[in-house]
């Protein structure tokens, strides 16, 4: 690692730590005003955008990409108007920063008050996604904080595109010059510098693939918030509603393929399995997944393949699922915790009381009753846009949006106050 890379990445973090600063006070209608002239001049930036996504594109090859990951980096006009959308969905929630999340008055006249603060500098680390930059940006200037972007090589042209419409709009309305930085170089040593600079960077979130995940926690000096991959499992109990079981699976599985909270492994409860199994494998087939069954689900999975214990523990990101008949829930959440990652279960089934054991006994960051694990996300919670979907207990768990990139600090009002 080059001294003159070294240098280059501390002055960008230093950069990013002058302007969290100013950004700790920077008053709300400019911060929204930045995110609704941005939407604007986005949209009207798209033949540039598209432009510069269409180099991405035609080099996508050269980087070995799956089809799911070229899906993830391609954009249209009707994309590039929802990465405007977002930023409006930002602006409209409330600004956290300032909040008293609680006060009292301690009996000697002491005023003590719990105040929400930004968490400073946000080194934000993705890979293959142009749409998640402006969704980053815009979480992070909302919530007080500076961030610096390290987007995937395969993206470079269209996250500099969006960065330059972002910083263009900044110097126009009064955000800090450094609140959104995109790191220009492509060399991965940059990725090493920045995580030991845990003077000028109080978190790092990486998002992308788990061997890029389990770099930056191993490597990273300060605060990660992270997921290391997405098994998400939907459970359909004895008592589920069948046409509602097809339907849950076919979108939990074939809504997106190559997303974190997409369905990879299906339990059936062996009371149901004959009735529901052979209606979900047709409807799987027709969408072209591949079924990779255990011996019980074979018997009604006529194009199944054999399944094997590494398939239960895979996140394909891809056309293909695991699936299994369990004898019970307590099987069902035994499985799940054997396999899965803590990111999204879900359970398909009309008792209450089954449903409300389910959810205490899965523990994940996410826990679905009779819904699509897809609706993990910021925005389907009303969060806005996320920065990510932590499957972490500490800092934050689950999707991060603007109270997640927050913390907090004391404030203690005295009238010439000692300690005895």
């Amino acid at each position: 690692m080059s001294a003159e890379l070294s240098e280059t990445c501390l002055e960008i973090a230093s950069a990013a730590k002058a302007a969290s600063r100013q950004l700790a006070t920077l008053d709300t209608t400019i911060k929204n005003r930045w995110l609704l002239d941005s939407a604007d001049a986005l949209v009207a930036a798209t033949p540039t955008i598209l432009a510069a996504n269409e180099r991405d594109l035609a080099a996508a090859p050269d980087y070995g990409l799956t089809d799911a990951s070229i899906d993830r980096l391609r954009l249209d006009a009707g994309r590039i108007e929802g990465i405007a959308t977002g930023l409006r969905e930002i602006a409209a929630l409330k600004d956290p920063i300032g909040e008293i999340l609680d006060g009292f008055t301690r009996p000697g006249g002491m005023r003590i008050e719990k105040r929400r603060v930004p968490l400073g500098v946000v080194f934000f680390i993705y890979e293959s996604r142009p749409n998640v930059t402006a969704d980053a940006a815009g979480i992070c200037v909302k919530s007080g904080n500076a961030v610096i972007l390290r987007g995937g090589k395969e993206a470079m042209h269209s996250s500099r595109a969006i960065v330059d419409v972002l910083s263009e709009v900044a110097r126009k309305v009064g955000v800090p010059e450094h609140a959104v930085q995109l790191v220009a170089t492509t060399d991965r040593a940059a990725v090493g510098h920045f995580l030991k600079m845990d003077k000028q960077i109080d978190v790092t979130i990486p998002r992308g693939g788990e061997g890029l995940i389990r770099r930056v926690a191993s490597e990273a000096t300060m605060p990660v918030i992270k997921h290391y991959n997405g098994n998400c499992h939907v459970y359909v109990d004895a008592n589920a509603d069948i046409d509602m079981a097809v339907s849950v699976v076919e979108n939990a599985k074939c809504h997106r393929l190559g997303v974190c909270n997409a369905c990879e492994s299906l339990l059936v409860h062996e009371k149901i399995a004959a009735e529901v199994l052979p209606k979900i494998a047709e409807r799987l087939t027709s969408r072209g997944i591949e079924m990779r069954v255990d011996e019980r689900a074979a018997k009604y999975v006529s194009d199944g393949v054999p399944a094997t214990p590494e398939d239960f523990a895979t996140e394909y990101l891809g056309p293909t699922i695991s699936i299994a008949v369990v004898d019970s829930l307590d099987a069902a959440t035994d499985h799940i915790a054997e396999y899965g990652s803590g990111h999204t279960e879900a359970i398909i089934t009309n008792d209450i009381a089954t449903a409300e054991q389910f959810t205490n006994l899965v523990d994940s960051a996410a826990v679905m009753v009779n819904a699509s694990t897809r609706f993990n996300d910021g925005g389907m919670f009303g969060l806005g846009a996320e920065i990510g979907i932590s499957t972490d207990k500490f800092h934050a768990r689950g999707p991060c949006g603007l109270r997640e990139l927050t913390s907090y600090k004391y404030i203690v009002r005295g009238n010439g106050h000692i300690r005895s």
